[in-house]
């Protein structure tokens, strides 16, 4: 499912920004680089879903669960040669009769079958087999690359090809933030790209509306509340990676309809449909994380953030509000929403106002950004003041931020609080030393 693949890659990708440990920004690579290769659209969004069922083999009318992915001993054996294989059997937890236990195999469908699993990292199966990392780890790409080349020629799983928009708002989330974090263009491109295409695709007939599905040139059914709260935020999260203020003014003219649309104007929070479609017969108020994040929890978080960039009174109104009214919720089963509790905590915080004033391509201006993005920083946003229509656009919202300039010509960043900020710093310590304080602006 897409949306798996675009909240597992952004787990990883902070698991990578608070442990610094390399294999967290790995997976969350092979995720990404997954989701471009099988299920990107020509047009730049992405699919909903790949079938778990697919053909056993050519020609064959049996199909199984997993069978494009799962492996035999002895086909991997065949592959790598027996000193390679067991090395890779070991690494990734490939037994000689399967590794899937009877009991959990309800069809009997993985008889002799394997899941391949990190159950070993090469730090380990280093140390057991007495040989290199270095050597491992080439061994292991190696390995990994012919079992890939190999699979590509087995039957493909059928792809759902519809293009959702709540769902492509979740992965332009990820390949935002991971872009940001990881330095990696490709995966901007990526964001970008898809926001574009739902843009251009997925556009209602009224201004600042939104088509739910796109597939094979025809967009159709009205927009929930899912497909709005998931793509603003994907929409400010790719404005803080590419400071295309293009980006900013699209995700509060869907908040504005969004709270046309949805808003519960007696108790607070959001229906998730509208009140036009007469066979809804009760208009329910989604609270719990389930498979996605609840979209009542994401549009807090986002009417927080857009108050921060915006000064808009209205949207935090509605942010305290829609917490408010799950408060019992809560209170009772908190563990039901953490998505919700992330939007009290940033609500009760006092969020880290970054601005970085200079041009966007130049190398200070990169350097100080890189700073902030490496870093953990989950109550904040982030803007750039670059000197141009951007900077005009928010100065709109911000009168102050327009006065906002580059010290002696070099990149400059302006650490706040409630719009009180910390002497202006173009050292690249300095503002390290900002980013990690936990003291209070002064």
């Amino acid at each position: 499912m897409l949306y798996d693949q675009a909240q597992l890659a952004l787990s990883y990708v902070e698991a990578f920004q608070i442990t610094r440990q390399a294999v967290y920004a790995e997976t969350a690579r092979d995720i990404l680089d997954f989701a471009l290769a099988e299920m990107r659209a020509p047009e730049g969004g992405f699919y909903s879903a790949q079938d778990a069922d697919s053909l056993l083999r050519h020609g064959s009318t049996e199909h199984g669960e997993g069978a494009f992915y799962v492996w035999e001993a002895g086909e991997v054996a065949e592959l790598l040669g027996p000193d390679a294989a067991a090395i890779f059997n070991s690494v990734f937890g490939v037994e000689p009769d399967g590794n899937v236990p009877p009991e959990q195999d309800f069809r009997q469908e993985f008889t002799h079958k394997n899941v391949l699993y990190v159950r070993r990292t090469i730090q380990e199966a280093a140390k057991h087999f007495g040989k290199p990392e270095s050597e491992l780890e080439a061994l292991v790409r190696k390995a990994r690359r012919q079992l890939f080349v190999a699979r590509s020629l087995r039957p493909r799983p059928p792809t759902d090809d519809k293009v959702i928009t709540a769902w492509n708002g979740l992965m332009i989330s990820a390949f935002a933030r991971a872009s940001a974090a990881l330095d990696e263009p490709r995966y901007l491109e990526a964001a970008a790209g898809a926001a574009k295409m739902i843009e251009s695709n997925l556009e209602g007939a009224a201004p600042g509306t939104l088509k739910r599905r796109y597939r094979q040139g025809e967009a159709a059914i009205d927009g929930f509340l899912d497909d709005y709260a998931f793509l603003i935020q994907g929409l400010v999260d790719l404005y803080e990676a590419d400071f295309d203020s293009h980006w900013l003014a699209w995700a509060v003219e869907l908040q504005e309809t969004q709270d046309r649309l949805f808003w519960d104007s007696k108790a607070g929070g959001y229906f998730g449909t509208t009140g036009g479609d007469p066979s809804v017969l009760v208009r329910a108020r989604e609270d719990y994380d389930g498979a996605e994040p609840s979209p009542n929890s994401v549009a807090a978080t986002n009417l927080l953030r857009l108050a921060e960039m915006t000064a808009r009174k209205d949207f935090r109104e509605k942010a305290d509000r829609t917490i408010a009214v799950f408060a019992r919720r809560l209170e009772t089963i908190p563990e039901a929403m953490p998505q919700m509790i992330a939007a009290l905590d940033f609500s009760l915080s006092k969020p880290k106002q970054i601005i970085i004033a200079g041009e966007p391509a130049a190398a200070d201006t990169r350097a100080l950004l890189r700073l902030v993005h490496e870093r953990f920083i989950p109550n904040k946003i982030l803007v750039l003041a670059d000197g141009g229509e951007g900077q005009r656009r928010i100065a709109k919202w911000l009168p102050f931020f327009e006065s906002l300039t580059r010290l002696d010509g070099r990149a400059t960043a302006y650490v706040c609080e409630n719009y009180a900020c910390q002497l202006p710093t173009s050292d690249p310590h300095a503002l390290a030393r900002l980013l990690d304080s936990k003291g209070e602006v002064v």
